[in-house]
């Protein structure tokens, strides 16, 4: 058993050794791992069995040991399987290896005898191009020699021909072709000029001298263009003529020729759209530069300056030019012509950097182009405004096409501008690629200042002062105030139109088509708010609809005024018929109505009358005008005072001023019950006989009829009409109303009275 141990443990060390050469290719790391390991671990080269299995013996029991037996047969097959594997492995490539070499050796077989052959074929070759050379050789030195005399011949033949080829060029102007020659020859005039050619050099600069001359004539001709003005500076400056002087002058002729490269962005966008003419100017300058820059390069910084002041005349001439109204494609046009010009210098002279200047001149002419074009939006809107009344006797519109044509113009033309806007960023030029979030940022900056101002021109549209109404065309007078007062009705409605339908649209638009912009930075907020134009026109709206109210309710109300100032009411006489002011209050409360209708829509009527919410004067009327019968004209007096307060006690509540609403019958009841309110107060300030108090009642009972068709609270109405006939009875001396039978005649008759001329005049 000694025996068969020793070779058991030989081979274990050969695969250990193997696997250990094949997994780690550096033999110096398993030997400085070697010297670490322990003496117990097992894949160390100091292995010793004995201690490793004394070392298990002493830590492992029974079933320990055998456990470990399994793992360690367990690994012993994996290892044999993985040297086989190793084995199969290494075997396969030299397979490989021993057939790629008999291939070789057979593809190399025949090759060295080619390559012999090939020796010879050369060595054969080379032989005879040696005697072929060897045998041509004198008569190649011959053949050369009579070249080299050629080229002498023709040369010298050159010389003798140069001052006719001169004269020739002069005549024709090839004043290039010239030039070219007699430099050619310089070098030969330099050695023999003295000698053998001193005739043709003699000759020849005389002709050289006149082209010297002409071409001087030419750089200070003004007839003559840039660029021949360029080539002449170069060609002197080939003859060695001192240019150096005229820097200054050829200068100067190529800051005049700016004044010939002018925008005209008329001609541009004119029908055929030719830009011909500017981009031959162009091209001239964009030459003639490049000249100057070969005759001068030291002169980089006045050609700079030069290109940049032409550059920004043109952004002068286009932010002029978009001051005017102009449509997106004009604008357009025009910029894509100077940018093409400032591509055109920059490839010559790219130092002047003419992109980033024109960045900075174009954003000023972009921002002009959107507040002229809001500017302009706002001049359409005060013009159709503006049409209610002309001076010198103009034609009055109504209101109702002055409203229409007003929101057409606000809203639509709102829109078109955003849509004007809207084709520039969607242009791709490069410069308003570079501008665009600037264009977002300018158009939300310009929509809200437009607003603003759109507000404040309203504001003063409605005011009174003759530097606000007269500077803008508005008559003067009653018919003035008449039509003024129609205009404040178009704002209100107009203010709320831009409340409801214009803002939420438009900022529709913003956000589809102006989103972005981010210049101003986060901490400004956005450039629009329409929260804020909201809230602005909404409280416009309503400044501007009580204004109207005011301002008819004070027309009538002077009136009123006239009619209880000038009679005498302690003399007045019995009344006879209805008083004429009525007539004149209805006729005016009409032409309000007639107003209103054009412009605010109808709403629901009411505050309707009940049986329960009678006049005051009715309900008191019957049963106490008997009761009076039998007393003296004081004693009813006073008892009528006493029961017309108690019945004001008693009587039901009833609101007489609410908020007025954009609606016809909110605006009409509201002037009226204000109407009637005045009217109430004129009463207190005079005193009234019989007769006087008896008038009043009669114009008042009248007034209920038609009051009753155009209001729609008509409780407080008739409730304002009775404190009208109170306050007349406690100003009355002898207070007695007209029995109920005469003042139904009465009413009667004024009522056919109107009917009849109502016929007639329809």
């Amino acid at each position: 058993m000694g025996t068969d141990e020793v070779p058991m443990d030989d081979k274990a060390k050969r695969m250990r050794d193997l696997l250990s050469s094949f997994y780690s290719p550096d033999p110096s790391n398993s030997n400085t791992t070697s010297k670490h390991a322990t003496l117990d671990d097992i894949n160390s080269t100091s292995f010793d069995p004995d201690q490793y299995m004394n070392i298990l013996a002493y830590k492992s029991n029974l079933e320990g040991l055998l456990q470990r037996h399994v793992e360690m047969a367990a690994e012993i097959k994996n290892l044999d399987t993985d040297l086989q594997m190793l084995v199969y492995e290494n075997y396969n490539k030299f397979i490989s290896a021993t057939d790629t070499i008999k291939r070789m050796k057979s593809n190399i077989s025949g090759m060295e005898t080619n390559m012999e052959q090939l020796l010879e074929k050369i060595m054969s070759v080379q032989s005879r191009s040696d005697s072929v050379n060897t045998s041509l050789f004198d008569k190649r030195e011959h053949i050369e020699k009579v070249h080299r005399t050629c080229n002498l011949l023709r040369k010298v033949q050159f010389i003798y021909d140069l001052p006719d080829r001169l004269g020739k060029c002069i005549k024709s102007e090839a004043y290039a072709d010239a030039v070219r020659f007699y430099t050619g020859a310089l070098p030969i005039f330099k050695a023999y000029g003295d000698s053998s050619f001193k005739d043709c050099k003699q000759a020849s600069e005389e002709a050289i001298a006149i082209i010297v001359k002409n071409l001087q004539g030419k750089l200070f001709s003004d007839s003559e263009s840039i660029q021949v003005r360029a080539d002449a500076a170069v060609l002197l400056k080939q003859l060695d003529f001192p240019v150096n002087n005229l820097k200054t002058k050829l200068f100067e002729k190529l800051e005049q020729s700016i004044t010939d490269i002018r925008l005209n962005p008329v001609e541009i966008n004119n029908a055929s759209r030719d830009c011909s003419a500017h981009e031959a100017a162009i091209h001239e300058f964009v030459e003639a530069v490049r000249a100057f820059i070969a005759i001068f390069p030291d002169s980089d910084e006045q050609l700079v300056k030069l290109a940049q002041d032409l550059v920004t005349k043109n952004f002068v001439i286009v932010e002029e030019y978009v001051k005017t109204r102009i449509c997106p494609e004009d604008l357009l046009g025009v910029l894509r012509v100077i940018w093409n010009d400032v591509l055109l210098i920059d490839e010559v002279l790219q130092e002047a950097a003419l992109s980033n200047h024109s960045l900075e001149a174009a954003k000023v002419v972009l921002m002009s182009f959107v507040r002229s074009a809001f500017s302009h939006l706002l001049q359409d809107i005060s013009g159709s405004l503006l049409q209610i009344l002309k001076k010198d006797g103009a034609e009055q519109c109504s209101l109702d096409i002055v409203l229409d044509a007003s929101t057409k113009a606000v809203l639509q033309g709102s829109l078109n501008v955003l849509l004007d806007f809207r084709k520039i960023l969607d242009d791709d030029s490069g410069i308003l690629v570079r501008l665009r979030e600037l264009i977002i940022d300018w158009v939300q900056e310009g929509l809200q200042d437009f607003f603003r101002k759109l507000e404040d021109q309203f504001l003063r549209f409605s005011g009174r002062s003759n530097s606000s109404i007269q500077a803008h065309g508005l008559a003067e007078g009653a018919q003035g105030d008449k039509a003024f007062a129609g205009l404040v009705l178009v704002l209100a409605q107009l203010s709320a139109f831009i409340e409801q339908t214009v803002i939420p649209k438009v900022t529709e638009e913003i956000a589809s088509s102006f989103s972005g912009g981010s210049v101003r930075g986060h901490e400004s907020g956005p450039a629009f708010v329409p929260g804020e134009i909201c809230r602005k026109f909404r409280s416009a709206g309503e400044k501007f609809l009580h204004l109207y109210v005011n301002m008819r309710t004070q027309w009538v109300s002077f009136l009123l005024k006239k009619r209880f100032t000038n009679p005498n009411w302690v003399k007045h006489k019995e009344p006879r018929e209805v008083h004429m002011f009525v007539d004149l209050f209805l006729q005016e409360l009409e032409v309000i109505v007639k107003e209103v209708k054009q412009i605010l829509p109808q709403g629901r009527r009411k505050h309707r009358r009940t049986d329960s919410n009678g006049s005051s004067a009715s309900s008191r009327s019957n049963p106490l005008r008997e009761e009076k019968l039998g007393r003296s004209n004081t004693q009813r007096a006073r008892s009528q005072l006493l029961e017309t307060h108690l019945a004001k006690l008693f009587k039901q509540k009833v609101e007489i001023f609410t908020k007025v609403e954009y609606t016809q019958e909110s605006v009409v009841t509201t002037l009226v019950k204000l109407c009637l309110k005045s009217l109430q107060e004129f009463v207190r300030l005079q005193t009234f006989n019989r007769s006087g108090f008896q008038q009043i009642q009669v114009d008042i009972q009248f007034l209920r009829i038609p009051l009753r068709d155009i209001v729609e609270d008509e409780a407080a109405i008739d409730f304002l009409l009775d404190e009208v006939i109170v306050a007349t009875a406690e100003r009355c001396l002898d207070p007695v109303p007209l029995e109920p039978p005469i003042l139904d005649k009465l009413i009667r008759a004024k009522l056919a009275k109107t009917e009849e001329q109502d016929t007639v005049s329809s």
